[in-house]
C-alpha cells in the first residue's frame, strides 16, 4: 500500500538536501526516507529488545501475559537476558567495527617495518616515538623502524589474550583503573572480549542480565582505550599529526567543470592514496583531455573526516546526505571502504553515470565495481580509480547537473597535539578558564544521522543550546559536517555562544565547537579527558564533561557510548537502544551504572531539555569540585 510522502520540509533542516530531495522525487529516485517510512511501523517487540533468534528453537519474542507475568523463550530465557544478550551483541558489533579498523593500520604500520611497501611511511617520527615510551618501548638508541617493529608487536597483543589490561590502559587515572579492576571490567584484549561476549550470549551460558551488560562494558572499553585508539595514534604516525587548517562543506563543494571524485567508509588507508593519484599532472592532463578543468576530491562520513583533518579536504556531506550527493548528477565515482556505506548508492549511482567503487573484501557490494586495495599496489590501484572517475566524466549529462548551493567554510584539525600547541604546550591555560568559569564544562558531540530524527536538527540543536551556556563543544564524525553548515566552525561562531566562552574562544582565534576528527578519534577525546582528570587529580567521572550522540543509529555508537560512560562520562542520547523491553537493564543504564562507574546514560529526544539536564550535572561537579556552578 502506498503512502504520502512526508513534506521535505519534516526530513531536513538543510537546504541543500531539501533541494536534493525535490529533485530525486521529480526523477523518482528512492532515498532513505522513502524506505524509512515503507518499514514504519517497526515491530515493538524487536524495538524493545524482546526477540531472540540465538538458536534454532527459536525465534522467540516475549510479551506479557495476563496478570503481568512475562513470557519465557523456549530455553527458558526471559525478558531482561533477551534484552541483555541483544545489547551485548550490539555492543560487539560495534566494537568489532571501529577495532578492525585499527587492525588495519596495524597491518599497514607492518607492512612498513618490514619493506612490504614504498606507499606508506612514518610520516611522524617523534609521535611514533612517543607514543612508544608511552607503551614502556626503549626508544633510546634505537632506529625509527626497529622502534616502529616493537610497536606493532605491542598493538597485536592488545587484540590477543595474553594480556590482563591493554596498553593504553596506562592512560587512565589510577582510580578509574582500580574501580575496573574491582568491577571485573578492565579491558584484556579486543578480540579476547569479542569473543567471549558472542560465548556469553550462546543459549546456556550467561542468563544474569546485569552480569552480562558488566561485560558489554569490558568490551566497549577494549574498543575505547585499544581498538579505535590504535586506529587514531597509529593513523597520525603514518598520515600525519592534524593541525588547525580552513576547508569547506555541503554540497556546493561539488565542482561542476570538474571530475568530482567522493571519498566515503573510515578507513585513510585507501583515500589518502586516492587523493594522492587524483593530483598527479598526468591524471590531472588526462582529465582536461576528457574536457574537465581538473579533478576534484571530496568527503562524506569520517573517511571525509580522515582527509578533512589531514589534506584540508572539502566535505560535501554526512550519512543521511550520501545519497542525496550522487543526486546532484555532479559525481563521477564514489570510492569507498567500509562502514556506515548505505547499499542503496549502489541503485542510486546506477540512476546516473557515477561509478560506485568498492575496495576492501570485507565490504563489497552486489553491483559495484571492485577495485581491491592492497600494501604493495595501493597507487596503481588509486590510479586506476581515478581513471576510471575520468571515464565516467564523459558520459556525465550536463543537463541533469543541479548543484543546489555555495560551500560554507569550516575549520578544522583540532588533535590533542594541535589544542596543547595551543595552549602553549601545557593544559594549565584551559584549567584556569575553567575554573573562572569561562568554560564551565565540555560536551563532545559524536556520531551520526539517523532518519528518525529530522536530519541535523538535533546536533545543531544540542551544539547551540550548549554553547549558550558556556559549555565547549567537541565534535566527530557525522556532527562535523553539521556543526560547519551551521557556521560553529568558524571563528565567528562565537557570536552564538555564552560571554565567557566567546571571550575565550575570540580570545584564541578557535571556533566554538572543535572538530577533533572521524568517530573513531572519540579516542582522542577520552584520552583527553583522562590528562585533564590526572591534571587535577581526580577521577575522570568527577569531570564536567558529557558525551553526546543526539542522532545516532550504528552499532559503533552505542559502543562509542559504552565506553565512554564506563569511563566516567554520563552520555546523551536522542534515542534509547533496543533494551526498553527490560525494566532492569533500562535501569541499569539510565541509573544503576552511575553507582558503578560514575557515569551512565540518559535518552532525551529534545535538544533544549537535554541541554538543560546535561547543564545541571555540570553544575553540580564543579560545586564538587570546588568551583562556581
Amino acid at each position: 500500500m502506498s503512502r504520502e510522502q512526508r513534506p521535505i520540509e519534516e526530513l531536513t533542516i538543510w537546504d541543500d538536501a531539501r533541494q536534493m530531495l525535490e529533485k530525486a522525487r521529480r526523477e523518482g529516485i528512492e532515498t532513505v526516507w522513502d524506505r524509512y517510512q515503507q518499514q514504519s511501523p517497526h515491530c515493538s517487540f524487536c524495538e524493545q529488545g524482546l526477540t531472540c533468534k540465538n538458536c534454532n528453537m527459536g525465534p522467540c519474542r516475549i510479551s506479557t501475559r495476563k496478570g503481568g507475568r512475562m513470557q519465557r523463550g523456549v530455553c527458558g530465557a526471559d525478558g531482561d537476558v533477551i534484552v541483555a544478550r541483544n545489547f551485548g551483541r550490539f555492543v560487539a558489533g560495534g566494537a568489532a567495527g571501529h577495532s578492525d579498523h585499527g587492525r588495519d593500520l596495524i597491518e599497514v604500520l607492518e607492512a612498513i617495518v618490514q619493506g612490504r611497501t614504498s606507499a606508506y611511511r612514518i610520516s611522524e617520527e617523534e609521535k611514533l616515538r612517543r607514543i612508544a615510551a608511552e607503551l614502556g618501548i626503549v626508544t633510546q638508541e634505537r632506529s625509527c623502524i626497529e622502534v616502529a617493529e616493537e610497536l606493532m608487536e605491542s598493538c597485536y597483543q592488545d587484540f590477543g589474550s595474553r594480556r590482563k589490561e591493554v596498553g593504553f590502559s596506562c592512560r587512565v587515572p589510577e582510580v578509574r583503573r582500580e574501580r575496573w579492576r574491582e568491577l571485573g571490567i578492565m579491558p584484556r584484549g579486543v578480540d579476547r572480549e569479542i569473543a567471549e561476549m558472542m560465548h556469553r550470549t550462546h543459549m546456556g551460558c550467561d542468563n544474569d542480565a546485569p552480569n552480562t551488560m558488566l561485560h558489554a562494558a569490558r568490551t566497549a572499553l577494549a574498543d575505547g582505550w585499544a581498538g579505535s585508539m590504535i586506529g587514531t595514534e597509529l593513523s597520525d604516525i603514518i598520515f600525519g599529526v592534524p593541525t588547525p587548517t580552513r576547508s569547506k562543506a555541503n554540497l556546493g563543494v561539488l565542482d561542476r567543470a570538474q571530475v568530482n571524485i567522493l571519498v566515503h567508509g573510515h578507513n585513510p588507508v585507501v583515500s589518502e592514496m586516492v587523493l594522492a593519484a587524483a593530483r598527479e599532472p598526468a591524471l590531472v592532463e588526462k582529465a582536461r583531455q576528457a574536457g574537465a578543468s581538473g579533478i576534484n576530491v571530496g568527503g562524506l562520513c569520517c573517511t571525509g573526516n580522515e582527509l578533512l583533518m589531514r589534506q584540508g579536504i572539502p566535505m560535501a556531506g554526512n550519512h543521511l546526505m550520501t545519497e542525496l550527493a550522487i543526486v546532484t548528477g555532479a559525481v563521477e565515482a564514489v570510492v569507498v571502504d567500509y562502514q556506515c556505506i548505505m547499499p542503496s548508492l549502489v541503485q542510486v549511482a546506477g540512476c546516473y553515470h557515477t561509478r560506485f567503487i568498492t575496495t576492501a573484501d570485507k565490504a563489497r557490494f552486489s553491483g559495484a565495481t571492485h577495485i581491491r586495495f592492497d600494501h604493495r599496489h595501493p597507487v596503481e590501484q588509486a590510479r586506476r580509480v581515478v581513471e576510471i572517475a575520468i571515464q565516467a566524466y564523459e558520459e556525465r549529462d550536463q543537463g541533469r547537473v543541479e548543484i543546489p548551493s555555495a560551500p560554507v567554510d569550516i575549520t578544522t584539525g583540532f588533535s590533542v597535539e594541535s589544542l596543547l600547541a595551543a595552549l602553549g604546550g601545557s593544559l594549565e591555560p584551559l584549567l584556569e578558564v575553567v575554573k573562572a568559569g569561562k568554560i564551565r564544562g565540555f560536551c563532545a558531540i559524536v556520531g551520526c544521522n539517523n532518519p528518525r530524527i529530522t536530519h541535523d536538527s538535533a546536533n545543531v540543536g544540542l551544539a547551540k543550546a550548549l554553547l549558550k551556556k558556556d559549555i565547549l563543544v567537541l565534535a566527530t564524525g557525522c556532527v562535523t559536517t553539521a556543526a560547519g553548515k551551521a557556521g560553529l566552525l568558524m571563528p565567528e561562531g562565537v557570536s552564538m555562544a555564552g560571554p565567557g566562552l566567546a571571550e575565550v574562544c575570540s580570545g584564541l582565534g578557535i571556533p566554538p565547537v572543535l572538530h577533533m576528527g572521524s568517530c573513531v578519534d572519540n579516542a582522542r577525546i577520552i584520552q583527553l579527558c583522562a590528562a585533564i582528570a590526572d591534571a587535577l587529580g581526580v577521577d575522570i567521572s568527577d569531570l564536567p564533561v558529557w558525551g553526546a550522540s543526539p542522532e545516532w543509529y550504528s552499532e559503533k555508537a552505542v559502543a562509542i557510548g559504552l565506553y565512554c560512560v564506563a569511563s566516567g562520562i554520563p552520555v546523551q542520547l536522542g534515542t534509547p537502544p533496543h533494551i526498553t523491553g527490560s525494566s532492569v537493564v533500562t535501569d541499569l543504564a539510565l541509573g544503576g551504572l552511575e553507582e558503578l562507574v560514575g557515569a551512565s546514560f540518559l535518552v532525551e529526544p529534545d535538544p533544549e531539555q537535554a541541554a538543560e539536564i546535561m547543564d545541571q550535572r555540570i553544575q553540580a561537579k564543579r560545586l564538587a569540585l570546588g568551583l562556581t556552578p
